[in-house]
């Protein structure tokens, strides 16, 4: 399997999201378990169960990330040259249709955040802009349908998450 890329800030967060879980909120939600479980009748307990049931999630989200942890990997976009979209490269596109401009920046799948134009490297639209250079004129087929797209500008520029 590939592994997907994600730049050196959304593997620390990442990392430190797992961090945070193993070291603190495990331990902390045992603990809290130990308490409830030392009042007694466990089947009216709702400290226990609530307990019970947030561990359950913090292992869930522990699974989750170890495994997203194990199929990235840490890609600096800024040591590449960005003349042609790739992992990291903001693109620039004019809506040949109605003349609107759209600004996107190509991340990873766990950093993707549409709200604030970073779309994954998974996505159609990034899918289908990738290898191509400023100046390129692409068909784009979107879940919306058709559009066609020139590329006005592709460049690197810092990622604000």
């Amino acid at each position: 399997m590939n592994k997907q890329p994600i730049t050196v800030y959304g593997y620390r967060k990442l990392g430190d999201e797992l961090h945070d879980l193993k070291m603190v909120q495990r331990p902390k939600t045992v603990e809290e378990i130990d308490i409830a479980r030392s009042h007694g009748d466990l089947k009216e307990n709702a400290e226990y169960h609530s307990a019970r049931e947030h561990l359950r999630f913090i292992e869930k989200r522990m699974s989750e990330l170890a495994e997203l942890y194990d199929n990235v990997q840490e890609v600096d976009p800024s040591a590449f040259n960005h003349d042609k979209v790739r992992f990291g490269s903001t693109v620039t596109l004019l809506d040949l249709d109605d003349e609107s401009e759209a600004t996107y920046t190509i991340v990873g799948t766990y950093e993707s955040n549409p709200d604030k134009a970073l779309i994954s490297t998974l996505a159609p639209l990034a899918r289908q802009l990738m290898g191509k250079e400023e100046g390129d004129e692409v068909l784009i087929n979107l879940p919306s349908g058709e559009k066609e797209y020139e590329i006005l500008s592709v460049s690197y520029q810092e990622i604000k998450f």
